[in-house]
């Protein structure tokens, strides 16, 4: 292709939705990034043009920064401007060729176009902190505050007994009708 067009993001946020014909590196935490780029695109790998994005734009600074040590000089390296958030937030569905939801960093899980919360994720792991779709909340290795399909048969007994005492902290409270744990950013989200 003329471009080579890469998600900069980790793998449980591509996994929520992505731009189409988009590369996925398949990472785990933007630390791992640097070496894709090295063994995907340095020297003679180099496509003619790479155009990069993430949630919001800053990671996509830092990619592109590591990018352009990497690819021969002349080669153009760009990066959407704002992130995925900005695109969603002024783009139309019927005009977009972004393709599902974006993961965030709070109470929401992810947005769709408008930045309004998806309908499709609303939760996320207790366990792992991978998003869980409607689907997830439905399979059988889901177990509510534990574990979902991303982390069964990864977590420790420790883990795992943590989780079940948290959960059942949880459950306690909500049965006397209090808070369990007072979280600020779930207030500040709320107050907008």
């Amino acid at each position: 292709p003329e471009v080579l067009v890469v998600d900069t993001r980790n793998q449980y946020e591509y996994d929520v939705g992505t731009f189409k014909n988009a590369i996925n590196p398949k990472t785990d935490s933007f630390v791992e990034f640097p070496q894709w780029l090295s063994e995907n695109v340095a020297g003679d790998k180099a496509p003619k043009k790479i155009a990069m994005f993430c949630t919001g734009g800053i990671r996509c600074e830092k990619a592109t920064n590591a990018c352009l040590q990497l690819v021969p000089k002349g080669v153009p390296v760009y990066h959407l401007e704002g992130g995925i958030l900005a695109y969603l937030n002024d783009i139309s569905p019927e005009e977009s060729l972004f393709d599902g939801d974006c993961y965030v960093f709070d109470q929401r899980v992810a947005v769709t176009y408008g930045l309004q919360p998806s309908s499709n994720f609303k939760k996320s792991c207790h366990g792992c902190r991978h998003p869980l779709s409607k689907e997830d909340l439905h399979r059988d290795d889901y177990v509510e505050g534990i574990s979902c399909r991303y982390c069964t048969g990864k977590l420790t007994e420790k883990q795992q007994e943590r989780f079940s005492q948290r959960q059942r902290q949880i459950e306690l409270a909500l049965k006397e009708g209090r808070k369990h744990i007072h979280d600020p950013k779930e207030e500040t989200f709320r107050r907008g």
